[in-house]
């Protein structure tokens, strides 16, 4: 089905928690509520054709045998077949420039998975949510462009794994722990009960730490037991230390597989067979206008209404590319409702509804309490939900056995927003 013409368009960009979420929300609780609903078409914007449950990336950088791919990857497209034919339309393709003063938005699309191959369309829209994520440094982490690239360079990262002798992280908080625990247990095994370290580990692991410890979202002493969990699988903690320099410069970034000379700002100069930086992700917001970002990036959202400041009527913006919260997926799934309503809300009021039948704005109410669970390994983990401590065998249990992969099935489906919140 493509874009048609002759619909008020709905783009949602990006195709992974927010983005698909969103959509699907849209569809199932918004849409529907509006006055001819077939006048409306929601299209959604993704850099890859399968969204990934992107947090089990520490481990399944490893090997394919760490999760059902099936499960680990799934077909966008596939996954909006339920709804009737014209109400959604999904494009493979990166937005490149957003107009807000035209009211339009240009996408490069992909060309047999090629996301700079094809041509550029330029999509006006009814209502714009800009939900297109962050990339992290290293591409063995996520989707820096689609599942083309992140699978070629776990390939490439697994064929040199074995013959790695030092292996260095950059990054201390929970993606640059985890990676070092699954690494560390993979490659050295765990010490036993009565070690307090892995005397001799097969492989050396260093993970760098900008800051004075590890982990800074959780309390000290969270992090202390995660100081421990790691010494026995053979990770050696530098704290106050970033990387200066990197040679050769692509290392790390476009070449995962690569021998690499790392400079530190303390002075200090490591040689590490394979480099890894976990340090923070980048929002995904360069074809915004920089007059809607925020110094750090993000688009510059409204907190509690989740709409674009400055950007016009009916532009909205959720996950990590917004400014509206700290980026995690327990801030997005409490998002989504809130964002579907105050889009229905909007679209009622442009069809001509009264306010009273629009009704108010939701608003969105971030939970700054400690939470955050970072497992280590496949058997340890440390982590608090709404401040409280959570021991390793239930950071096991929620996350730390598939790394969420049991939540997202219904995710992606849309099950999830089966019922209007």
């Amino acid at each position: 089905m493509a874009i048609a013409d002759d619909k008020k368009k709905i783009v949602v960009l990006g195709g992974s928690y927010a983005g698909v979420s969103t959509a699907h929300y849209l569809l199932k609780h918004a849409v529907p509520k509006l006055p001819n609903p077939k006048s409306y078409q929601v299209v959604l914007i993704s850099t890859s054709a399968q969204a990934m449950c992107r947090p089990a990336a520490p481990r399944a950088l490893i090997s394919d045998a760490m999760f059902p791919q099936d499960k680990l990857f799934v077909s966008i497209r596939k996954s909006y077949s339920q709804y009737a034919s014209g109400s959604f339309v999904f494009e493979q393709g990166t937005a490149t420039a957003l107009d807000h003063e035209n009211r339009t938005v240009s996408v490069l699309l992909a060309k047999n998975n090629d996301i700079s191959g094809g041509a550029e369309l330029k999509i006006s829209y009814h209502a714009l949510v800009i939900a297109t994520g962050s990339s992290t440094p290293s591409p063995l982490l996520g989707f820096t462009r689609d599942e083309t690239v992140l699978k070629s360079s776990w390939a490439a990262f697994r064929e040199a794994l074995p013959k790695a002798k030092h292996i260095v992280i950059a990054g201390g908080g929970a993606s640059g722990v985890e990676v070092a625990g699954e690494l560390g247990e993979y490659l050295n095994g765990r010490a036993g009960w009565l070690s307090s370290t892995l005397s001799d580990p097969k492989v050396q692991i260093t993970l760098l730490s900008g800051g004075a410890r590890i982990l800074p979202y959780l309390r000290p002493a969270i992090a202390q037991t995660a100081e421990t969990y790691l010494a026995k699988v053979g990770v050696r903690i530098v704290n106050k230390a970033r990387v200066a320099a990197v040679s050769p410069a692509t290392a790390g970034t476009e070449d995962v597989a690569v021998n690499a000379t790392l400079a530190l700002d303390n002075g200090e100069t490591l040689q590490a067979d394979l480099y890894i930086p976990a340090t923070g992700a980048v929002p995904n917001a360069g074809f915004v206008p920089e007059t809607l970002r925020c110094p750090d990036g993000r688009v510059n959202t409204h907190a509690s209404t989740l709409r674009v400041i400055g950007a016009g009527e009916r532009v909205y913006s959720i996950g990590d590319v917004s400014s509206a919260a700290r980026p995690t997926v327990h801030n997005i799934t409490t998002m989504v409702p809130v964002l579907g309503a105050n889009i229905k809300r909007d679209l009622l009021l442009a069809a001509g509804e009264s306010a009273q039948v629009a009704g108010g704005d939701r608003t969105f109410k971030e939970d700054t309490r400690e939470t955050q669970l970072v497992p280590i390994g496949k058997s340890k983990g440390v982590g608090a939900i709404m401040g409280m401590k959570f021991p390793s065998f239930l950071v096991w249990l929620i996350k730390g056995r598939d790394y969420w992969l049991w939540t997202t099935g219904n995710l992606w489906s849309g099950k999830q927003w089966a019922k209007e919140s």
